[in-house]
């Protein structure tokens, strides 16, 4: 853990427990969250996972948080622009966590499928499982 992550830590789980006490995420939760995970340029995997577990605790999930919710994961998984099988078996149990695949969701897999410069065969499995 890097001397930055230290710090962002304890105010991401302070801006976690205030989403939670409401229910929701209003837009200067959205700027505070997206300064803290934006803050080295990149969402590690941590942070993703951290955004999952937020998106799944939203009572009510707005436009403005879903929107910056599926940009982050996306830049998570294309951050070098391959997606290979360790990125698709995490993303494969975002997915699938709930037992169905949402329209939002498809329409992640079909975006990083298409702005990918290499893919692995397990994505390609997983985007056929998107979509039948």
């Amino acid at each position: 853990m890097n001397f930055n992550r230290r710090f962002q830590v304890p105010k991401l789980r302070e801006l976690m427990a205030k989403v939670l006490a409401d229910g929701r995420i209003d837009s200067s939760e959205i700027e505070s969250l997206s300064e803290l995970l934006y803050a080295d340029g990149v969402i590690d995997w941590e942070e993703a996972q951290f955004l999952v577990n937020l998106h799944k605790s939203v009572e009510r999930v707005s436009p403005a948080f879903e929107k910056f919710f599926y940009l982050s994961i996306k830049r998570h998984i294309l951050h070098d622009g391959v997606i290979d099988a360790k990125e698709t078996a995490w993303l494969r149990s975002v997915v699938f966590d709930d037992g169905r695949v949402s329209e939002r969701e498809k329409k992640l897999i079909r975006e990083l499928r298409g702005e990918a410069s290499r893919v692995c065969p397990e994505f390609e499995e997983l985007c056929r499982d998107c979509t039948t």
